[in-house]
């Protein structure tokens, strides 16, 4: 089977490009850096000719919400409408648990991913949305966030992450299976405090500052209630713990580049 993958080059695209080709699928890395813009369209036409399936991984380097928006709802738009001259019968997009609730409260780029999920759910078009939690890989920025000289102070909220290793298989699986015509959601196997996570992945990096809880602080900059952040009751959960992870990670080879 054809199938394109849109942000085929990022931390997600990569992973998912290369699980799909060990499965023997004829898999194209759509991204700028192989001439493909899913905002301006070109490469567009070539990248899905053919295709049986589109993944989109591809995400807005604008933090703005403006910005955010206009590039989420131009490039699905794009997607869609060349998809559909393609004959690309199922459109699978990567999302935030909880996009529609963070919206409300965030605002910004979870304004523009509801927004995204919107379009793709009143598209008419065969799609399944995969809705997944925080990755592992970003844990250091949202504790770097909230770093002062003496240490490291974060929201006292939950949160459920995932490997991006187990975000590339479930777009994989989705991706060969049929359209859901709706959303799911995808979690880790276990429920940290943001200070608790932050706390272990600065341990392993020997950094020796402390974190703990801030009933004061902020996610973002907003504040969350304890729970916002965390899937529902129904969520599937992914098979690798925070410590398995850590530990590959700290014997994986370390690279340069994205």
């Amino acid at each position: 089977m054809k199938i394109t993958v849109v942000g085929g080059t990022g931390l997600i695209g990569t992973k998912l490009v290369r699980l799909l080709r060990e499965q023997d699928h004829e898999v194209v890395a759509a991204a700028r850096s192989t001439g493909v813009n899913s905002f301006t369209g070109d490469g567009l036409e070539a990248a899905l000719e053919g295709a049986e399936v589109v993944v989109d991984v591809s995400n807005a380097s604008y933090s703005d919400e403006e910005g955010a928006r206009e590039f989420f709802a131009t490039s699905t738009q794009n997607l869609l409408t060349y998809g559909d001259e393609a004959g690309v019968k199922h459109h699978v997009a990567l999302s935030v648990v909880g996009s529609d609730r963070l919206a409300g409260d965030l605002g910004g780029y979870f304004t523009a991913k509801a927004e995204q999920e919107l379009m793709i759910q009143n598209s008419g078009r065969s799609h399944s949305i995969v809705q997944v939690t925080q990755f592992f890989e970003f844990v250091r920025g949202i504790s770097a966030s909230a770093i002062d000289a003496d240490g490291v102070a974060l929201e006292n909220i939950l949160i459920q992450p995932m490997a991006a290793d187990d975000v590339a298989a479930v777009l994989a699986s989705v991706a060969c299976g049929p359209a859901v015509e709706g959303t799911m959601e995808f979690a880790g196997p276990e429920v940290f405090s943001l200070a608790e996570i932050a706390r272990r992945e600065r341990h392993l990096g020997r950094d020796p500052r402390e974190t703990a809880p801030d009933v004061l602080g902020t996610y973002l900059d907003v504040r969350l209630g304890t729970r916002d952040l965390l899937p529902g009751p129904d969520a599937t959960l992914a098979p690798t713990t925070f410590d398995g992870w850590l530990h590959a990670s700290a014997l994986r080879p370390q690279t340069s580049g994205v």
